[in-house]
């Protein structure tokens, strides 16, 4: 009895995992004041399907979108959209170099793992989604951020295949917190250095 019941609670386990293993976990969000802004700090934790880990090595890229929103909720009316940001992250692989690369804009890393370039696409660090131009009320506003695998960057084959199978969804729900009175948030007199995992 008791190996059916480590049985049971070892395929409990694993169906667990399987539910979870196309979901994106938002955690330790920190917006903070800096001299051009708001910037954000965020780290995400996921696991590459069996499929994406084959797609990528194969040397089809992967685009990973992070979204920002900063709303103003109003009762009487739509919420209010203060600030609204994008950044999109490119995970590749480069047969000649047997190298894995990250890049955002004109930025770019190489790495020699999958993994090390994973660690790094899960952490987003000083990333300025509010500009200091940006004007707020004496009012919380509502942050939220997510991360999600945009799969209409895929090759067609890949994207018709995304409809059909979870293997090539990767996504995370909003992660909501309250912002309090954003225009009180003091700005460093400082200029401010990069931190140790900012490379």
């Amino acid at each position: 009895m008791r190996v059916i019941a480590i049985l049971v609670a070892c395929l409990a386990a694993l169906a667990a995992f399987s539910a979870r293993a196309d979901e994106i976990e938002v955690r330790d969000l920190h917006l903070h004041a800096a001299e051009e802004g708001l910037v954000l700090d965020a780290a995400f934790t996921f696991e590459l399907s069996p499929r994406l880990y084959e797609v990528v090595a194969n040397g089809v890229p992967l685009y990973f979108r992070v979204e920002f929103e900063l709303t103003r909720r109003r009762w009487y009316w739509f919420d209010d959209t203060a600030a609204s940001k994008r950044l999109q992250l490119r995970l590749s692989y480069h047969a000649l170099s047997r190298q894995y690369r990250l890049s955002t804009g004109l930025l770019q890393q190489s790495f020699a793992t999958l993994d090390e370039a994973l660690n790094v696409l899960k952490r987003i660090r000083n990333w300025l989604v509010v500009d200091r131009t940006i004007t707020f009320d004496e009012a919380d506003y509502e942050a939220a951020v997510r991360m999600r695998l945009d799969a209409a960057l895929l090759p067609k084959p890949f994207q018709l295949s995304a409809l059909t199978s979870r293997e090539l969804q990767l996504d995370s729900p909003w992660k909501r917190f309250i912002v309090h009175s954003p225009r009180q948030l003091p700005a460093p007199v400082e200029s401010r250095e990069p931190r140790v995992g900012d490379r």
